[in-house]
Order: structure tokens, then C-alpha cells, then sequence
């Protein structure tokens, strides 16, 4: 593996605030890196100075001469009233042929080409910067946040793209289960420094918990025996016969040093306050439709909703997941139809354009004061704050210096602070870091408010939700099952449309003989028969525990266990991913004896 970037002693500031500081760093080719960090740690900025955007300090960035750089940066480099077409050829100087030979990897082709931007969702928008940056032939990737505002659809087939590239990449995302799928190495940008781990996200953390407690125990033995030292020195100090070996001891008290543990980054810890617990339904509709104008967006939708529940709406970008969360929340008029919420519901809506639009001279804490209702204390606000990481020098501070994270952090805060009924979030968890994105679905989970949010954070809605909404092709339902078969689904519906090139290319091949035929689908049976009974052996033993699980509840109905809730709900969830697989490989061990 040859280096094709070299990063020496890099150092980055801003004013007094320190991004980067003597960090050194070796990219390989084909290397696979999920990058992390805190917001504000220096991740894009480590990107934009490797690509000349930004100035570094001091350090050196040594690029081979063979590498060929591929940024995805966070700005849109084209201009909205361009055709797709018209922007990547103008943009990478590519023939038309080439420009859809390339975009079709991301489904890109036909009218879609012919498009103006502007009239793209922001799922299709991403789709074709990725297609204008593999134009120009990069073999390493810089993905600044390229999951950021992607529907479900988009980012499962820029997963399957980066599993299958060739090249390498360096990626930023707080999606974890984005990294998860598409990185078998893991950057950390804290404190200042850069840290890569040659193992997935999941390794590192654990990686990273093991370290610390190692250290800490190292520590404690460190203290123990400058203690007993001490205490002999103590004792025989003064005795004429003991002082050569008390100065010894001394001295090997010097010797001992504390292994040094930085400072850990403060956690977020997000409560939020109940509110009055009541039951029957918060939200009910009947055929209703919603869009803009003239234009219906979905129609004769009749969904009533349960106080309490916490609801994932989901759907591909531009279908209505927004307008249908803006119309229930009154930010733009039903075109027709009926919904009413319960009596006296309190409402909080957080829109992605929330943040952008806080006044830019309010101090933080003049800000949580006036969202908070009438009934929080200063206390409550001081709590509020603390749980998102605001200290006493950032409640001063002007909401016109924070970041896009801490303004995401602050609106949350604000609308938390509201003791609300009733949540509706659009893409919270975006531009949140790993830690706050998990701690709000945790909070939101706990919380007994009913909560109807939109997200493309696999692990956000696995978290929080326990009903789904799609909004698909003019229509709002249900849908019946859980988050994950949902996501299953899904993925083969991009996997299948993805492999339909392939497809065509492969019919034109040789066709095979009978003999072949049947030779090669008597060892798929054979397969096959293997699977369905190693899936029926493992769901058996799930069912067992299962049962042992629900008889500990009976033999101990007062004892309350998390640990076993949490492995009973596992346990469903993993039965029926597996009687789904096996109805599947059933289904095909009887197709493959029908052709015996």
C-alpha cells in the first residue's frame, strides 16, 4: 500500500481557539475512513486545508504525485437554473456521454438529465455532485457530510457505491450506521489531534472504553504505591539505619508518573420535562390533502395518531414528508379535508431552517428565556442549557458567533424548555455530533410527549420510533411494520434497480447449456435446504430464550430487569427478521424444485 497523503505536525487556529495542533496523519490508497469528532473539533477544516481552501499554520501536507483528489464539500458548486446535463459538462469539461454513463450509477438518466436543478429534491441534488466529482477520475474521496438532508433511498445507494468503489475515501458523517456499512478504518479528530484507528466505528469506541479504564487502573496503582513508599519513608525517615533506604525510596517516588488522561469531552445529557400524562388520541385525520397551491402533494390521507406514540415519517425526499409535518403543525393551510388535534394540545415545531433564522444579536440565554414557558424556573434553564452543552461563558455569548451545530443545539433546547405536548421535528438530529444525536433520541424516548419527527439517521429512528408514516406516489399511510424490515425492503428495492444494468449487459451473454443449468441449480438447492434449516435451528433457540425470558417475568413480577427488556425486545425483533428470511429461502427451495 503505497502513502498518498503524508500529514506532518499540522497546526490550525482561529484567533485564541486552537482547531489543530501538531497532528500528523498517513492516508493510504484504498483506504476506507470514517471520520468523527465533536463539532468545532476540525474535521472539514482538516478536509479544507488538504485541498488548498484553507491555510494552514504550520505542519506540512505532502500529497503523491499519483493521488487524485475528489472533494464533496458542504457548498453547491452549480447554479440552480442549470440542467444537470448543462452543469456537468460545464463543470468537468466531459463529453454527454460520459457524464451519463457515470450518472446512471446513482439513477440519474433520461428526463432526470434534462432537469434544472432547482427542480431536484435534495436527495437528487447530492446525487449529482457525486456524479460531477467521479468525472474527474479521483482515486481518494473527501466526503464533507454527504448523508446530511439525503432521503433513505439516496443514502442506501451511495452505501452500495462506496462499498464497491475502488478507490479510497475519507468520509465525515454523524450517521453511525452510515460508517458502520461503508468504513473498516475510524479517524477521530479531539483535542486538537488526529487519531485513526485501523478498525470500524463500533471497534473503536470500544477501542476507546478499554483504554481509558486502563489507564485509570494503571493510575490507581501508580497512587497505591507512592503510598506504601511514602509510608515508609514516613516511618523510618528519622532512623539512622533506615535513612539510605528511605532515600531510596524517595526516589523511586519521583520515578512514579501518572499516565496522562485528557480531559474527556463533557457528554450530553438530555432530560427532558414531562408533561400532563393523558390517553386517547392526539392527532386525527381525515381525507386530507396536502401541498402548495394549486399543486396536491398527497391526498386523502386518514391516519389518527395515539397520545404518546413517537411517529418516524418516512418517504423519499420530495414526496411530502415536510409539507404533511408543516400542515399538522398550521405553518401552511390545508388544501382539504379534516385534522384536529386533542383539546388544549401544546405544540412545538422545529423546521431545518430554524436555526438559520434566530436572531443573530440575542445572547443565548436571553433566547432560552423567551422560549421557555411561563412555568420554568432559572433553574430549568440552567439545566436545559447544561444538558446541551451551553456553560455559563456560552449563555452570554451572541447567537451570531455559534455554529450551525450549537444554533442546532440551542433551538432543541429552547423548544424542550416549552414543556409542549406535542413535538414535530424535522431532521433534528442534522449537524448534531454523534453524542447529541444519540442522547436526544434516548431523551425523546423516555419522554411520555407525543412526537412525530422526520429523519434519515438510521440510528435516531431505530432509537426513537415505534410507528412509521410513509409518504410515497400522492399518499400518506401506516405502514405495518417495524423500522428495520422497512429499511430492509427498501435496500432491495435500490439493489435490484441499481443491478438492472447488469442485467441487460448479461443477456446478451451465452446462454447456458441444460446440463449447466441444472447443475448449477442443484447446488443452489442444496444451499439453499443448509440455510433454511440453520435459520429454522437459530429461531428455535431465540423462541427458548424467549420463553425463559417470559417465565423469569412470571417467577419475579416484582423484580424489574432492563437488561432483560432489552434482550426480549432484541430477541422479537431478531424472530422476525429470521421467520422472514426463511419464508424467503423457502419460497426459493420451492421455485428451484418446481425447475428440478
Amino acid at each position: 500500500m503505497s502513502t498518498l497523503i503524508q500529514i506532518n505536525s499540522l497546526s490550525k487556529s482561529y484567533g485564541k481557539r486552537t482547531i489543530l495542533e501538531d497532528a500528523s496523519l498517513t492516508i493510504g490508497t484504498k483506504q476506507k475512513i470514517g471520520v468523527i469528532g465533536r463539532n468545532g473539533a476540525g474535521k472539514s477544516t482538516l478536509f479544507k486545508i488538504i485541498v488548498g481552501e484553507e491555510e494552514k499554520d504550520s505542519g506540512d501536507i505532502l500529497i503523491n504525485k499519483n493521488a487524485r483528489l475528489g472533494y464533496l464539500e458542504q457548498n453547491d458548486p452549480y447554479a440552480l437554473s442549470e440542467t444537470v446535463m448543462e452543469f456537468l459538462t460545464r463543470y468537468t469539461g466531459k463529453e454527454a456521454w460520459q457524464c451519463g454513463k457515470v450518472a446512471n450509477q446513482f439513477q440519474l438518466k433520461n428526463e432526470a438529465l434534462d432537469t434544472k436543478i432547482e427542480g431536484l429534491s435534495g436527495g437528487y441534488q447530492m446525487r449529482v455532485k457525486l456524479t460531477a466529482m467521479l468525472l474527474k477520475e479521483p482515486n481518494l474521496l473527501l466526503l464533507d457530510e454527504p448523508t446530511n438532508y439525503l432521503d433513505l433511498s439516496t443514502l442506501l445507494l451511495l452505501e452500495n457505491f462506496l462499498r464497491s468503489y475502488n478507490g479510497g475515501f475519507l468520509v465525515i458523517s454523524h450517521d453511525r450506521e452510515f460508517l458502520k456499512n461503508t468504513c473498516d478504518k475510524t479517524l477521530e479528530v479531539e483535542h486538537g489531534k488526529l487519531f485513526l484507528y485501523p478498525r470500524s466505528i463500533e471497534e473503536y469506541f470500544e477501542y476507546k472504553e478499554e483504554q481509558i479504564m486502563l489507564k485509570q487502573s494503571q493510575n490507581e496503582n501508580i497512587d497505591r504505591q507512592r503510598k506504601q513508599l511514602q509510608q515508609f519513608v514516613d516511618r523510618f525517615r528519622a532512623k539512622a539505619s533506615k535513612a539510605t533506604q528511605a532515600q531510596s525510596k524517595l526516589k523511586q517516588i519521583g520515578r512514579l508518573k501518572n499516565i496522562d488522561i485528557l480531559h474527556p469531552l463533557a457528554s450530553v445529557k438530555i432530560n427532558i420535562p414531562k408533561v400532563e400524562q393523558k390517553k386517547g388520541i392526539a392527532l386525527d385525520t381525515e381525507a386530507m390533502s396536502i401541498g402548495y397551491g394549486p399543486k396536491v402533494v398527497a391526498k386523502n390521507i386518514t391516519i389518527s395518531i395515539a397520545r404518546g406514540e413517537h411517529i418516524a415519517i418516512v418517504g423519499d425526499n420530495g414526496q411530502g414528508k415536510t409539507t404533511y409535518l408543516k400542515t399538522i403543525a398550521g405553518e401552511i393551510p390545508l388544501l382539504s379535508g379534516v385534522f384536529k388535534w386533542a383539546p388544549k394540545v401544546k405544540i412545538a415545531y422545529y423546521a431545518q431552517h430554524v436555526p438559520s433564522m434566530l436572531e443573530p444579536r440575542q445572547e443565548v440565554l436571553a433566547y432560552l428565556q423567551g422560549s421557555a414557558g411561563i412555568e420554568a424556573s432559572k433553574e430549568d434553564i440552567m439545566k436545559m442549557a447544561g444538558n446541551f452543552l451551553f456553560n455559563e461563558n456560552d449563555l452570554k455569548k451572541k447567537i451570531s458567533v455559534l455554529s450551525g451545530g450549537e444554533k442546532a443545539r440551542l433551538c432543541l433546547a429552547g423548544i424542550l424548555l416549552n414543556k409542549s405536548h406535542v413535538l414535530l421535528l424535522d431532521e433534528p438530529e442534522n449537524h448534531l455530533d454523534f453524542e447529541t444525536v444519540e442522547a436526544l433520541s434516548l431523551a425523546l424516548k423516555k419522554c411520555n410527549q407525543t412526537v412525530l419527527f422526520i429523519s434519515h439517521n438510521r440510528t435516531f429512528v431505530n432509537l426513537l420510533a415505534t410507528g412509521i408514516i410513509e409518504v410515497k406516489n400522492s399518499k400518506a399511510t401506516r405502514y405495518l411494520h417495524n423500522y428495520e424490515e422497512y429499511v430492509y425492503h427498501l435496500g432491495k428495492t435500490v439493489d435490484e434497480s441499481t443491478s438492472g444494468e447488469s442485467k441487460k449487459t448479461t443477456a446478451n451473454k451465452k446462454p447456458k447449456t441444460t446440463w449447466e443449468q441444472q447443475k448449477e441449480n442443484q447446488a443452489l438447492l442444496r444451499s439453499q435446504k443448509k440455510k433454511a434449516q440453520t435459520l429454522e435451528a437459530a429461531t428455535q433457540k431465540l423462541y427458548e430464550e424467549k420463553k425463559d425470558i417470559l417465565q423469569s417475568f412470571e417467577q419475579e413480577p416484582t423484580v424489574f430487569s432492563q437488561e432483560r427488556n432489552t434482550r426480549l425486545n432484541e430477541i422479537e425483533s431478531l424472530i422476525a427478521k429470521q421467520e422472514s428470511e426463511w419464508i424467503a429461502t423457502d419460497e426459493q427451495i420451492a421455485k428451484l424444485q418446481e425447475e428440478a
